[in-house]
């Protein structure tokens, strides 16, 4: 149940089955729509870029989505399998990037903007083009997506023969029914598909309807009550070893002169919000004298650090440095991530790069609490 819970509060799960007020998914042997869409490889590509393709399979996935994730291999599969047979195949992002919340970035390295979509599509060696739909939305309005992943197949006329998922599971090892491999192979030798429509399964399309949302949203938690403590050397040294909490824990120490610090606390608070609904817990440390509390607590109210917050409790700094890290050489800022286990899986001094960041925490989260679309096992 906690973690049905956990992933529910990350994104919402969308099936095929359409209220009155959702867009209508394509029907079967639909033409296909024109588009003009600008892809992470510098390209631009419309319909006619694929003209001397037997089929076309166009696939409705995105970055943050967990659910997108775990079917990004099996996708790579496909376009290694059947991209010699005169398969064509195009990604597109449909969601409008600024209708993703941060805490539905939970399972993620990078959010939805075209910018890091180039990101993820290097990181993670696509050998597909990947395009961006997400500031207009005009071709998902046309498809009618349901989730990522959606696949879409047009024959050598472009007329839409199949409409659904890539397969049954996201487990790839549970997946016992490959609708997507199955109506290529049929499509391929000239006969229908034995199943042309199948619901889909994942996160729901982000519309940029939805930005009013996520501004709504960012209001409400920029009123959370902000909190500071003292935390003495025997403080710092349990903060530190983590024990018994279950959760990842990310330690920055700063202070309110040091420029680096200033500089990125804004985004550094953005990672609680991202992690916080999971196993995840952002400490901030103060690394400042004790009677400077007001100065610490006005800043933090002021950047709406609604984190657990800390501040040196007593004027022997270099006690508290040695308690919290014998590793620290005290520079500032200083970054620690510590597994649940204890051990230090991140160290940085000086100015934190985040993207390296959340790629040590994402896998770092699905260690402990695994989300329904990894194995236990990985």
């Amino acid at each position: 149940m906690r973690r049905f819970l956990t992933i529910t509060c990350c994104f919402l799960l969308a099936f095929a089955s359409l209220r009155a007020t959702d867009r209508p998914t394509l029907p079967l042997g639909s033409a296909l729509p024109d588009f003009k869409l600008p892809a992470t490889d510098g390209r631009d590509y419309t319909p006619a870029d694929f003209a001397q393709a037997e089929l076309l399979a166009i696939v409705f996935t995105c970055d943050h989505c967990p659910t997108a994730q775990a079917y990004e291999e099996r996708l790579k599969k496909l376009v290694t399998a059947y991209g010699a047979r005169g398969v064509a195949f195009l990604a597109i992002n449909p969601n409008h990037a600024e209708a993703v919340r941060l805490d539905e970035m939970g399972y993620t390295d990078v959010g939805d903007t075209f910018a890091e979509m180039k990101i993820r599509a290097t990181h993670h060696a696509f050998n597909f083009p990947y395009a961006d739909d997400g500031p207009t939305q005009a071709v998902v309005e046309q498809f009618g997506a349901v989730a990522t992943p959606h696949v879409f197949i047009f024959d050598r006329s472009r007329h839409l023969r199949f409409s659904g998922r890539i397969d049954d599971s996201e487990r790839e090892e549970l997946a016992t029914h490959h609708d997507t491999r199955d109506a290529l192979e049929a499509l391929l030798a000239g006969r229908e598909p034995a199943v042309a429509h199948t619901k889909v399964f994942g996160c729901s399309i982000k519309w940029k309807e939805k930005a009013d949302d996520n501004q709504r949203w960012r209001e409400k938690v920029a009123h959370e009550p902000v909190a500071l403590a003292h935390a003495d050397a025997a403080a710092l040294r349990e903060l530190r070893a983590n024990a018994g909490t279950g959760k990842l824990r990310l330690i920055n120490a700063w202070a309110t002169w040091c420029g680096p610090c200033v500089a990125e606390f804004d985004e550094l608070i953005e990672q609680n919000l991202r992690f916080r609904h999971r196993d995840f817990e952002l400490v901030t440390l103060a690394a400042q004298f004790p009677d400077e509390e007001p100065k610490v607590r006005k800043f933090l109210q002021q950047h709406q650090a609604s984190t657990r917050n800390l501040i040196f409790a007593t004027t022997d700094k270099y006690a508290l440095i040695e308690a919290l890290d014998p590793e620290w050489g005290g520079a500032l800022p200083y970054t620690l991530l510590v597994g649940a286990d204890g051990k230090v899986l991140y160290r940085e001094t000086g100015s934190l790069d985040f993207l390296a960041l959340r790629r040590a925490i994402v896998p770092a989260l699905n260690a402990i609490t695994p989300w329904g679309g990894l194995s236990p096992t990985k």
